[in-house]
């Protein structure tokens, strides 16, 4: 675990050591060795006035054009361009590789995470995953930073056609991909992703009753920044749903749906997720990505949208199941003062948390691969937990539901 202690010096819907304005400012001195050309600034595309910023690499290896969200624009212009400065480190990983299936690298002394245990494709080869020949990169476990053999496709963003070759078996996703002011915040982000996406996952594994069950008034609501975007919402005529969608490792966790009052061209519902350790950090992330996914759709900038996605077929079948989902959660039986948070006054301490409660639900281990080049300096790190649920959707060849999610259906049948 990296030793820094940092305490937090900006706290409006984020924790960090800097304000983004000094993270954006340090950022932008590599943005030539990044590629990155521009940054635009997408909130006037929309109704809600929610801050959204883009930031543009066109010769990127994965997606060329990277979103950014947040409380202020400065927030949301530093979203964007970390999330583009942290593509650009794992698409150009530099470490040492190996070639072989998990067994193949035990029976040589070496300690691989279980491919068994990690997220699946939904076009997994009906193999072992063991005895799968694969890519592999050594990372380091975050509990006490033996060596761990990391499956490639877990850590890279080359997704270009000239690329490392995939395994076929693991979902190839940005999940636990994360950028920072310290090592440590960067792992923070990695891990509450991680935590979001398998929280997600094991909420849509519920029956709708269940699911019901979760859904939070909205008047409930106290948090200052929080209010301020539902009125902000409200003020556009757009729906929301909130769901409580906290796991068994009782961090945060919030799913929102935003659906426009009425139908028209280019805008339709969205969904945002958040993850902390502070609910209104955890809930201030659901809004602002809601708001964000909806920028994305009216400026169609995202490479992996298919035409189709745009026809009007795909677009009433979305909007039908939004509408389902929305009368589902009517009336919402959960307050918002019932998500317990666990911050700790630290960024260190917020990791040590994430780290002890993932440990205690019996997943792990948890590594990481520093991606950090030392003469840009800014921390780039990807986590990857053991036992986790992936991402659920068609990312990353489709989600093939876990033994979690598996169990979760089990318990419901």
């Amino acid at each position: 675990m990296p030793p820094e202690d940092e305490a937090k010096r900006f706290r409006l819907g984020a924790h960090r050591v800097r304000d983004p304005e000094e993270t954006l400012e340090r950022a932008l001195r590599h943005a030539g060795r990044f590629g990155l050309t521009r940054v635009a600034v997408l909130t006037g595309l929309d109704v809600t006035g929610i801050p959204v910023a883009a930031a543009v690499r066109p010769n990127a290896r994965s997606l060329s054009v990277f979103q950014g969200k947040g409380a202020t624009l400065a927030a949301a212009k530093a979203s964007a361009v970390m999330e583009a400065v942290e593509a650009w480190h794992a698409e150009t990983l530099a470490a040492p590789l190996r070639w072989g299936s998990h067994d193949r690298l035990r029976e040589s002394g070496l300690a691989p995470l279980d491919p068994a245990r990690l997220p699946h494709s939904a076009a997994a080869p009906d193999l072992s995953a063991r005895e799968a020949p694969m890519l592999w990169v050594e990372g380091r476990d975050l509990a006490d930073g033996s060596p761990l053999w990391v499956p490639l496709d877990l850590v890279t963003a080359d997704y270009a056609l000239d690329g490392p070759p995939s395994s076929g078996f693991l979902q190839a996703t940005t999940n636990g991909l994360a950028s920072g002011n310290t090592r440590g915040e960067a792992l923070v982000h990695a891990l509450a992703e991680l935590v979001e996406r398998d929280a997600h996952a094991l909420w849509l594994a519920l029956p709708p009753a269940a699911r019901a069950e979760t859904a939070i008034d909205p008047a409930s609501i106290a948090d200052p920044l929080c209010a301020d975007l539902l009125a902000r919402f409200a003020a556009a005529g757009i729906a929301l749903a909130i769901w409580d969608i906290t796991s068994d490792l009782g961090i945060p966790a919030f799913r929102v749906l935003a659906l426009p009052g009425r139908e028209e061209p280019g805008v339709e519902a969205e969904l945002g997720l958040g993850c902390h350790p502070d609910p209104g950090v955890a809930l201030s992330r659901a809004l602002t990505e809601a708001a964000q996914s909806r920028v994305t759709r009216i400026s169609g900038a995202r490479d992996d949208f298919a035409p189709e996605s745009y026809a009007a077929p795909a677009r009433a079948a979305r909007r039908a199941a939004a509408l389902r989902a929305l009368s589902e959660a009517v009336p919402p039986r959960r307050r918002f003062e019932a998500v317990r948070g666990c911050a700790a006054p630290t960024i260190h301490g917020d990791l040590a948390l994430l780290l002890s409660r993932i440990g205690a639900a019996g997943l792990g281990p948890a590594a990481w691969v520093d991606m950090t080049r030392e003469e840009i300096g800014i921390p780039v790190v990807r986590a990857v937990v053991a036992g986790l649920e992936g991402t659920p959707g068609p990312a990353g060849g489709g989600y093939a539901p876990g033994a979690r999610a598996r169990a979760r259906t089990r318990a419901h049948a």
